[in-house]
């Protein structure tokens, strides 16, 4: 039977990525989520969270766009 989800029970690969790059860069939950939403990704904070914890999927159109929010390549957020 197929899993959806990582070894250690995460709903995404990226979270801790996003959260440790967001970190690095100084900004908070809702300074992400509002940039977010500028280019056109309806996302509120809650959902940056709970992205960051591993406990919703990403898509991978919202990938492209948090990428592009955070200057980001995927292979920076899925490494």
């Amino acid at each position: 039977m197929f899993i959806n989800k990582t070894e250690d029970g995460f709903n995404n690969i990226c979270g801790r990525r996003i959260a440790a790059k967001r970190i690095e860069m100084g900004m908070s939950q809702r300074m992400l989520a509002d940039s977010l939403q500028i280019i056109g990704l309806d996302i509120d904070k809650n959902a940056v969270q709970r992205i960051e914890c591993g406990k919703r999927f990403v898509t991978d159109i919202e990938l492209k766009y948090i990428s592009a929010a955070m200057n980001l390549t995927y292979s920076e957020l899925l490494d």
